[in-house]
């Protein structure tokens, strides 16, 4: 039988892991997760609302609103994309194909293109979340080419603490600008991170000839 000096180490031990147990990270990647976001034009009106998920199946993870299947180190194997916007309505799904190293495209109306890809590419959800990942690790993701529907060169840039109003509160968060150059776009925006272990997107505001859109979680 065990003395009670003996016993002590295992107790504490007991007691650190339950500890941590209690205080273990949530969301992505610790976790599946969903956010919702509500989306207004520069005046207030309602855009709608977009919903985040991630859901871990096996070693890879199953991504959102537009269906983007990865590794677990966010290299994409499918991209689906679905949506209308007025009249427009797309609807497409690229395939990376890393034996053969491109990225095939097709779309609703039969249309079908091709680029060569590297040993992981990531399409826009993704690098999203891996995104998130490196900056939970202290990290700023390097430039690099993301897919979405065309080929965008992305470079992010950490520009320090800043505390917005997320809900109506307050909140310290890590601001990051996007910038994206494409076929024919040439843009930038800010995402505003939580503090948390998962680096939850708090805020995104997206400049446009009308104003600033906003994109707040609502969770």
């Amino acid at each position: 039988m065990r003395t009670a000096s003996q016993r002590a180490p295992l107790i504490l031990l007991s007691v650190a892991a339950l500890a941590f147990a209690a205080d273990s990270p949530t969301g992505f990647p610790f976790s599946d997760e969903t956010l919702r976001y509500q989306v207004n034009w520069p005046s207030g009106l309602s855009l709608g609302e977009v919903n985040l998920t991630a859901h871990r199946s096996g070693d890879d993870w199953d991504l959102g609103r537009y269906h983007s299947i990865n590794t677990a180190e966010q290299c994409s194997s499918e991209f689906e994309r679905a949506s209308r916007h007025g009249t427009r309505i797309t609807n497409e799904k690229t395939t990376f194909d890393y034996e053969q190293g491109r990225a095939s495209r097709v779309t609703k109306d039969g249309g079908k293109s091709e680029v060569t890809i590297g040993s992981c590419a990531r399409d826009a959800l993704a690098f999203l979340y891996f995104a998130r990942r490196e900056l939970g690790q202290g990290r700023v993701p390097p430039q690099q080419e993301v897919f979405f529907g065309a080929s965008y060169s992305v470079r992010l840039e950490y520009t320090g603490e800043q505390t917005v109003t997320v809900a109506g509160k307050p909140a310290v968060s890590d601001r990051v600008v996007v910038s994206f150059r494409g076929p024919a776009s040439n843009a930038s925006f800010e995402i505003f991170f939580a503090r948390d272990a998962a680096r939850t997107p708090l805020l995104v505001r997206i400049p446009s000839n009308l104003g600033t859109i906003i994109m707040e979680l609502v969770r």
